[in-house]
């Protein structure tokens, strides 16, 4: 007995809704964004070719909704001096040389696509060829992209290349790894 693709939509909104966060750095927002996403995809269900990565799909909807938005709405008023989004933050739970909050800060001074590329890749453990057809662009750039955001990244939170860094989030180790997650 073969599973419907819609009935493993749920099995993929974890995974969605840290790729929406990295994008967004905004929960509310990120929320949205997936629910937008499955709600495309859920009405364009026949478009999926059965075989093909689920996952891979449901990302790319969301990359090309999240971008479909971003173009609409740079034309409305934005958080620009963050109070907003302070509110919405909390204080890390933890205490280690690179603080969560600091890490935060040093992430969303990023380029979208170079976020985008950690995220994927680091966070939710997607190959280099995965993301970049998630992307729609070649592995090389992809490569690139997270090469350089990991490098911007260790530049604004001035660390050493070979200084150890004390986190306890596993995603957020992989986002600056220099080696993709592997799946889970």
């Amino acid at each position: 007995m073969s599973v419907h693709p819609r009935d493993e939509l749920v099995d993929h909104l974890p995974a969605l809704r840290a790729f929406a966060l990295g994008l967004t750095r905004n929960g509310a927002t990120a929320d949205d964004l997936v629910q937008d996403a499955i709600v495309k995809a859920w009405t364009n269900i026949d478009k999926f070719e059965a075989g093909t990565n689920l996952r891979a799909w449901l990302f790319t909807i969301l990359r090309n909704t999240y971008y479909s938005s971003l173009r609409k709405t740079r034309r409305e008023v934005a958080d620009v001096d963050g109070v907003f989004a302070a509110s919405l933050s909390e204080k890390p739970a933890h205490d280690g040389r690179l603080q969560l909050a600091d890490f935060k800060r040093a992430f969303n001074q990023l380029p979208d696509e170079q976020r985008e590329a950690l995220v994927l890749v680091g966070a939710l453990g997607a190959s280099y060829e995965e993301a970049a057809a998630t992307c729609g662009v070649a592995v090389g750039t992809i490569k690139s992209r997270a090469n350089r955001g990991r490098a911007k990244l260790a530049e604004l939170l001035d660390l050493d290349e070979n200084e150890a860094m004390e986190l306890t989030d596993p995603a957020t180790m992989a986002v600056v790894s220099s080696r993709p997650m592997t799946a889970r």
